[in-house]
């Protein structure tokens, strides 16, 4: 297997542990507390399985893609292959698939940079980068991807982050409606009724029934609580427009029945947008344009 080494930042009574070379992944993200080290993403277990890594970006779309690929505004198709074990659809993008490079800004920030030509024979031709600085309190990660092919393509983004769940783990989240699914993960349907444990707005419990599904009218910002440890992570997005259709304000919810850890994930599409009427949070790109995603996580005490 090959070796990964971290790139630690540090500071705050913060640490990150990047890994530029398998998928510019995240290894750990952790805080000092009274109580001692917690961490605050799930943190890797040294395996070349980026779904057992603390958090990846997902470029150049996020999730699932159906239909073997997608038309572009030209009407020409772009086939695309399974690119996971298991997986019958290209999920997550290429970025993941890929090792970046890292540039460090001292001790506190660091930058990982892609630059990625057809992976796997997908049609896609870009740059992407990430910014990583710990802060007073928490991190703030930016995403930002640059179309460099000359036909027009559509971009979505997504973060992947997992977090270990105790008893009484929470999260919280406004929404106004999620995408339904059958066995499937794609949608088939959307409603804004919701069943309370699945009620983000109220906010869920860690530990329920299965989820893997989209949720729409987000409105940028998350919470999750971990009252045992004394901790709460509370995420804002930047540059977040919340006068966007809701089909185009999205977050997805993976809670497992069973494991160590659940996710809550931003993107800016809903699964499959690409085969969706208006293809709702995906951005056409030019060459040359830009599309980007931009997270202010902050750590905060929590009562038991």
């Amino acid at each position: 297997m090959p070796r990964h080494d971290a790139v630690w930042l540090q500071h705050g009574g913060q640490r990150l542990g990047l890994l530029p070379t398998l998928g510019g992944a995240v290894a750990a993200w952790q805080c000092q507390t009274p109580q001692g080290e917690v961490n605050l993403w799930r943190p890797w277990d040294g395996s070349e399985d980026l779904y057992r890594c603390a958090n990846f970006v997902m470029v150049p779309w996020s999730n699932r893609i159906s239909q073997g690929g997608f038309a572009d505004a030209q009407g020409h198709f772009h086939p695309m292959q399974p690119n996971r074990p298991g997986e019958p659809y290209p999920i997550h993008g290429d970025g993941w698939l890929q090792a970046w490079q890292c540039e460090r800004h001292g001790d506190h920030a660091a930058t990982l940079r892609l630059r990625s030509r057809h992976h796997g024979g997908n049609p896609y031709d870009y740059e992407a980068e990430q910014h990583f600085e710990l802060n007073e309190g928490g991190l703030t990660h930016s995403v930002t991807v640059r179309h460099c092919g000359d036909e027009p393509l559509p971009y979505g983004l997504g973060v992947h982050p997992w977090f270990e769940r105790t008893p009484g783990t929470r999260l919280q989240a406004p929404v106004q409606g999620v995408w339904t699914s059958g066995e499937d993960p794609i949608p088939t349907g959307y409603t804004t009724e919701l069943p309370d444990d699945w009620n983000l707005t109220q906010g869920i419990p860690a530990h329920g029934s299965f989820i893997d599904n989209g949720f729409g009218g987000w409105g940028g910002t998350a919470r999750i609580e971990w009252p045992e440890r004394g901790v709460a992570l509370s995420l804002q997005m930047l540059d977040f427009d919340a006068n966007a259709p809701a089909d185009a304000r999205c977050c997805l919810v993976y809670r497992p029945p069973h494991g160590d850890a659940f996710c809550f994930e931003p993107i800016t599409h809903p699964i499959d947008a690409f085969h969706m009427p208006g293809r709702p949070g995906l951005r056409e790109l030019v060459r040359g344009e830009l599309v980007s995603l931009r997270m202010r996580w902050a750590v905060a005490p929590q009562r038991a």
